[in-house]
């Protein structure tokens, strides 16, 4: 083989090699800054996600926006450090919370939250043991969220752990992308 071949085979071999080098930074970079990539480990989002479901979250507009009602968020666990949570946004600062009845109601309105609780009802978790002890009516300090699991039977949520920081939210949760029969926009 001539020495012009062979030079021009480990310029060839040099590109792909940097090309994917660049293509992991992107990646990390991406993965780092913009979108998260989730597993969901327990059934307390049910029947919104399934356990095992794979969500991909934004990161991008907690630069500037707070995460507001009704967005499904991940978050850093309060009491579990390491451990990412993922919720739904009911309340935000200087909102009140109550539970009355088995209902949510935020700034004294009843929340209608039949689409993703299939009715299930929302009680106090506030005599569990390691509780919080949260006492109703709560009003949400400032740079906190209160948020619950859709599955309000089976969800440790701000009902046991209290509000939840801003600072501490990773992502807003934009769909559920495999399995393939659950797949949608959340």
């Amino acid at each position: 083989m001539s020495k012009g071949k062979a030079k021009e085979k480990r310029g060839g071999f040099l590109d792909v090699v940097v090309t994917i080098l660049v293509a992991l930074g992107v990646a990390l970079l991406l993965r780092t800054f913009v979108v998260g990539v989730y597993e969901v480990p327990s059934g307390s989002m049910l029947e919104t996600i399934q356990e095992g479901d794979l969500l991909l979250g934004e990161k991008v507009t907690l630069n500037w926006e707070s995460p507001k009602a009704g967005d499904v968020v991940t978050f850093e666990s309060p009491r579990e450090p390491g451990t990412t949570l993922v919720k739904r946004v009911i309340a935000v600062a200087g909102q009140t919370v109550d539970l009355r009845d088995g209902n949510v109601y935020v700034d004294g309105v009843q929340l209608d939250e039949s689409s993703y609780t299939l009715g299930k009802p929302s009680y106090s978790l506030s005599d569990q043991a390691g509780s919080a002890g949260i006492s109703y009516p709560y009003t949400i300090p400032d740079g906190y969220i209160w948020v619950m699991g859709d599955n309000r039977t089976n969800s440790l949520d701000s009902r046991y752990f209290g509000p939840v920081r801003v600072s501490s939210v990773t992502s807003k949760i934009l769909c559920i992308y495999w399995p393939i029969p659950d797949v949608k926009a959340l």
